[in-house]
């Protein structure tokens, strides 16, 4: 018996009945020999991590626009706070911790640079092209083409669901993705609350009261009052849920980071800016396809259609490489 073998067998013994069990995954699209020591989800979080999209993650926007200061989230940041809280669900309820980091780690890989600006650019650049830019569909397009000069990571069947559907609307076929989509909210909405009064957009004592009596008053309260809520309400169940009133302050938070931070006149200062760089670095790289990297002109030669192929490109570059090359393609260069 193989370390994997033995692994898979721990389990089935010791998991929840409705754990999603590595031995009983729908596999990959391409069959590989299994590892003789780690299972399947495993082998995924450990590709997702070793992948240049997620390394790309650090120097990508969560929320506020090239800020001043070290201690902003960036998607990278914002991704690990998913994994751990994700993880820490998971163990609790005696599921599956290596499928729930593996979904938690690749959620956001198709992320564009400045986030939802850069997202919002990108699909407006496909209107009339019959073609549509999303991030959850771009990180699945990341993973299964873009990645590893068009081989893609090759990931399992459950891990590329979970990724798919972390969407508020959507609904995983696992109860690790249903973790994992309701982390991605749990994380946004707690550091996004620390990341406005960072940067003087809220003060604590502004947030609404009937949210943070049911939520808490901090970071710290907020985290642990509603990994509690989901662990209490969802053990020995075959669904991830919280209770009413925690569900309820948590939407309702959201929808106030939405009025009072998202759409402010402090993070939206930069947002015309964003999408008119993106939009035009992409109708630039629609006509000067050739100056864009080779495995996209490969991709090109394959028959994928430029439209697609440009935001590929574009939704890969890190904030700081955008910026640098539109100042390439645009911004006068004094000499002499």
């Amino acid at each position: 018996m193989t370390i994997r073998e033995r692994v898979e067998q721990m389990e089935a013994q010791r998991f929840s009945p409705y754990a999603s069990l590595s031995q009983n995954s729908k596999g990959r699209e391409r069959p590989e020999v299994e590892c003789d020591i780690r299972p399947c989800y495993q082998r995924d979080r450990d590709r997702i991590l070793h992948s240049k999209s997620f390394r790309r993650m650090k120097q990508k926007t969560q929320v506020f626009v090239c800020p001043y200061g070290d201690h902003y989230r960036t998607r990278l940041t914002h991704t690990l706070e998913v994994a751990q809280t994700a993880r820490t669900i998971a163990r609790a309820l005696c599921l599956n911790e290596d499928l729930t980091e593996a979904i938690a780690l690749g959620h956001d890989l198709g992320h564009t640079p400045f986030g939802h600006s850069g997202e919002r650019a990108l699909d407006k650049a496909l209107n009339g092209t019959g073609l549509e830019f999303d991030h959850a569909s771009q990180s699945i397009r990341v993973v299964e083409k873009l990645e590893k000069d068009g081989e893609g990571l090759n990931l399992t069947w459950e891990v590329r669901d979970g990724i798919l559907n972390h969407g508020t609307a959507c609904t995983p076929a696992t109860l690790e993705g249903k973790i994992v989509r309701i982390c991605d909210k749990i994380a946004y909405v707690n550091h996004d609350i620390d990341d406005a009064v960072r940067a003087g957009i809220l003060k604590l004592e502004e947030l609404p009261k009937g949210y943070t009596e049911v939520l808490g008053e901090t970071s710290r309260q907020r985290l642990n009052g509603l990994i509690h809520d989901i662990v209490i309400q969802s053990e020995g169940k075959d669904d991830i849920i919280q209770s009413e009133s925690m569900h309820s302050a948590l939407m309702g938070m959201r929808q106030y980071l939405y009025e009072h931070v998202y759409t402010s006149r402090f993070v939206k200062a930069e947002d015309t800016k964003v999408e008119r760089m993106l939009g035009d670095l992409y109708e630039y790289y629609g006509k000067h396809w050739e100056e864009m990297s080779e495995e996209y002109i490969e991709m090109l030669r394959q028959g994928e259609k430029k439209e697609r192929v440009v935001c590929d490109y574009i939704a890969g570059m890190t904030d700081s490489f955008a910026v640098r090359k539109f100042e390439e393609i645009y911004v006068p260069k004094f000499w002499g």
